[in-house]
């Protein structure tokens, strides 16, 4: 794989507008959108507003203020597409999860933080490292996949199925396709939403790495992950940097026989680890007794569980 080597005067506002000001403002170093994904939307929206709980086109523009971190092209689109919302936010919760299954067993595994909900990786998601490459482009995909979903269902209310499959004529009959995913709305969506902050602090600082995040952005909406590109080098996550979003790996639990990335001797680091007895009763040796009950044994399993130092 190819590594790209990219590294008001002042003015009377009223309270009403200072919001959207900050939102307009916001620094380019942060995901913000991705935190969508953490607390979900209706957290965020303006309590016993049920209009705005219902996600009303009526209410669109009170709703896309509300929601933290969204730059103007994201608020715009938020506005035309306000029943979409809710579909960003499982897709980024998608992601987030399929992210932290597929590094669970790695130094770093994926974790969010809710001390910042600007930045909801804390400081890794500020580094274009190979983790950030892919927190972009797993969350892309998961926006472009629950967009699709919530299309397909009928759930949003200006995008269909996908009319190019519906059906087939065949020697036996017409064959009802059913209702096909519209990936073309999913991903179009996707590139005006996900890659607005991109597009628009690249605009404004021509920096490497608002490329190296659209480039990722879109490889994760085309299941390219081979293709994830980023411009700095990972930190080995061992050690504890609270100011720097790293957790360090003491504490966490690891497998003593494997030789992969959860084996102790690689994600302790070398500091060693604990070995603590666990005992787990579950039930066994179960069998029905007539009339009508189920009978079961308690079983006890000694298990040794090792944690790092």
């Amino acid at each position: 794989m190819d590594t790209a080597k990219v590294r008001v005067s002042s003015v009377k506002i009223s309270l009403a507008v200072l919001p959207l000001l900050l939102l307009l403002l916001w620094p380019p170093v942060a995901a913000n959108w991705m935190y969508l994904g953490v607390v979900g939307v209706t957290p965020l929206l303006p309590q016993g507003d049920q209009e705005a709980q219902n996600l009303s086109t009526s209410s669109a523009v009170s709703i896309c203020q509300h929601l933290p971190g969204l730059v103007q092209q994201q608020v715009a689109v938020c506005q035309d597409h306000p029943d979409a919302i809710k579909s960003v936010s499982a897709g980024a919760r998608r992601g987030i999860t399929e992210c932290q299954y597929q590094f669970r067993h790695e130094r770093w595994n994926c974790t969010t933080t809710h001390e910042d909900p600007d930045v909801p990786f804390g400081h890794i998601i500020k580094r274009g490292s190979k983790e950030t490459a892919f927190i972009y482009a797993i969350t892309s995909a998961g926006v472009v996949h629950a967009v699709t979903q919530a299309c397909s269902s009928g759930n949003l209310t200006d995008c269909y199925c996908d009319m190019s499959k519906q059906g087939l004529s065949t020697p036996e009959g017409w064959k009802w396709g059913g209702c096909s995913d519209n990936l073309n709305f999913g991903n179009q969506f996707a590139r005006q939403f996900v890659d607005a902050p991109e597009k628009e602090w690249h605009k404004k600082e021509k920096k490497f790495r608002n490329l190296m995040n659209l480039h990722n952005n879109e490889a994760g909406r085309q299941e390219r992950k081979s293709e994830l590109v980023h411009i700095h080098s990972s930190p080995n996550y061992c050690k504890s940097k609270p100011k720097k979003g790293i957790l360090g790996t003491s504490g966490r639990q690891c497998n003593k026989t494997s030789s992969g990335p959860d084996s102790c001797s690689f994600l302790c680091c070398g500091r060693g680890y604990n070995t603590k007895a666990v005992k787990y009763i579950e039930r066994c040796h179960c069998k029905f007794v007539w009339c009508c009950r189920v009978e079961c044994k308690n079983c006890v399993t000694k298990v040794d569980v090792h944690t790092c130092k």
